[in-house]
């Protein structure tokens, strides 16, 4: 794997070329060169940085080149389906779903208008530039946030202000209360940028031929399974609003309705399903062991199929000193 270093809204990410192989042959698979995608958004759980570990675990067909049905149910960042999508294999059909109506509205606007996006934010980059000190940004930081929590404007114009709110704010963070009101305060960042256009470019034309819907992650299966009428393999993979280890690090809830242990447990049953069925389903979640070893929540809801322990660096966490590595959970029934 190879890493290249690209900067951007004062943020550094690491572009990896990924050598595509099959793990179940051990062996490459022609030597084909994926470049990975960018995400547009900085996301609490995003799955950047777990790509290579995801990669690794496939089922053969997304490797040999058969065609198939990839779904993703809680979409999040987008960054499994963005890169599945700029691989030599894509799928032949993608269904991306999120219950957050606000961030679905970006996808869409990314999908459809990104010129129209873009040039909103330009104007708001311009704007934001010519207040220098924090103090001077915090009322055009609020005044922004209040209209992104009236939800009365454009589609465009909400996007943009997603975009704007993701970059400005407090660590990225993407939180709301049970009103469903953004509540995240200004970040401390000097010059946040808003403007990658090669990003959100690259991500309309990904994004082009996408089935992005505002459903239930149970109505996500029916839809699936009605719009599958070639009756191609269909790959689930499920990256659900992580348990959180500790009442401090519950910041992951992104929609008015938080998603509790009986959510967890109703998406077990789901898997349950899917597995009868015949389907191959890949889940990530937090391990609830890191911080206390008796805690095994998903070792029990999961005992009968293959669960995997992988390294991932926290990204967003309000407290400096708990950032590090910590385990993940990857959980497949193949």
């Amino acid at each position: 794997m190879v890493g290249v270093l690209v900067g951007f809204g004062g943020m550094t990410y690491i572009r990896r070329a990924l050598i595509w192989y099959n793990p179940f042959l051990n062996k490459l698979n022609d030597k084909k060169i994926a470049i990975m995608a960018k995400p547009f958004l900085k996301w609490a759980g995003g799955k950047s940085q777990l790509i290579p570990e995801i990669m690794q675990r496939l089922p053969e067909y997304v490797y040999d080149g058969t065609p198939y049905q990839y779904v993703e149910p809680f979409g999040g960042s987008g960054a499994v389906a963005l890169h599945l999508l700029d691989n030599p294999h894509p799928p032949t059909k993608v269904i991306l779903n999120d219950i957050n109506s606000d961030l679905i509205n970006l996808y869409r606007v990314i999908k459809s208008n990104p010129t129209e996006l873009l040039d909103y934010l330009k104007i708001t980059q311009s704007e934001y530039d010519k207040l220098e000190s924090k103090e001077a940004k915090q009322p055009y930081y609020y005044e922004k946030r209040d209209s992104f929590n009236k939800r009365n404007g454009s589609s465009i114009e909400h996007a943009g202000l997603f975009i704007f709110l993701n970059r400005a704010g407090f660590n990225g963070l993407y939180r709301v209360n049970k009103n469903n009101g953004f509540n995240v305060p200004i970040g401390s960042y000097k010059k946040p940028n808003f403007v990658f256009e090669d990003v959100i470019l690259d991500a309309s034309r990904l994004l082009a031929d996408v089935e992005i819907c505002n459903i239930s992650f149970e109505g996500v299966l029916k839809l699936a399974k009605d719009d599958n009428q070639a009756e191609l393999p269909t790959f689930f993979y499920f990256d659900p609003p992580y348990k959180p280890l500790n009442d401090s690090s519950s910041f992951t809830s992104y929609a008015k309705d938080s998603f509790d242990d009986d959510d967890q447990v109703k998406l077990k049953e789901v898997c349950d399903l899917l597995d009868e069925q015949g389907h191959q389903w890949l889940l990530s979640n937090s391990d609830t062991t890191n911080l206390d070893i008796t805690n095994t929540f998903f070792d029990d809801l999961y005992e009968k199929y293959k669960i995997e322990r992988v390294k991932a660096s926290r990204s967003i966490n309000s407290k400096g000193t708990k950032r590090g590595q910590i385990n993940e959970l990857l959980i497949r029934n193949y």
